[in-house]
């Protein structure tokens, strides 16, 4: 629904840790209009410049709370992501990203909030992975986007 929004384009950095570079992270919005409790979302599929990151080396950032993992995050059942509230996506790279301009598909995994489908249950259980199309929400593509390492 809001796929052109999903990234900032001014927000691509390398993530500095004890004066090594261990990351990137980018500025992110929630596709959907209603905001969503955090445990249902379920982490992103992240293609940079060709290469795959699983939710597992993703942390998430929003709500003034230090970034955390997704297994973390799918236990905030009363903690709420707003339509407007900027979060970050953290993601694990050993050296970050060179300078200049990288290419990123991205696609929100969120699961749906009201309703009820016959996989919905297993989803809680075994979420979907991102990038699958399923449990995708209001981003059914993926969506890419051209970023500039800032800094």
């Amino acid at each position: 629904m809001f796929d052109q929004y999903l990234i900032r384009k001014d927000s691509l950095e390398n993530v500095v840790c004890d004066g090594k570079v261990v990351g990137f992270k980018f500025a992110v919005r929630i596709a959907d209009y209603r905001g969503c409790f955090l445990s249902l979302h379920n982490g992103y599929y992240i293609n940079c410049d060709g290469v795959v990151y699983p939710r597992e080396v993703q942390r998430f950032e929003v709500n003034g709370k230090p970034p955390r993992d997704f297994e973390e995050i799918k236990k905030c059942v009363w903690e709420h992501w707003n339509y407007d509230d900027e979060a970050y996506v953290y993601v694990s790279k050993e050296g970050g990203l060179a300078p200049g301009k990288h290419v990123i598909g991205l696609q929100q995994s969120i699961l749906a909030q009201y309703g009820y489908m016959p996989w919905d249950e297993e989803w809680v259980k075994n979420p979907p992975v991102p990038g699958s199309g399923a449990g995708s929400g209001k981003t059914a593509a993926i969506c890419q986007f051209e970023l500039e390492l800032q800094k």
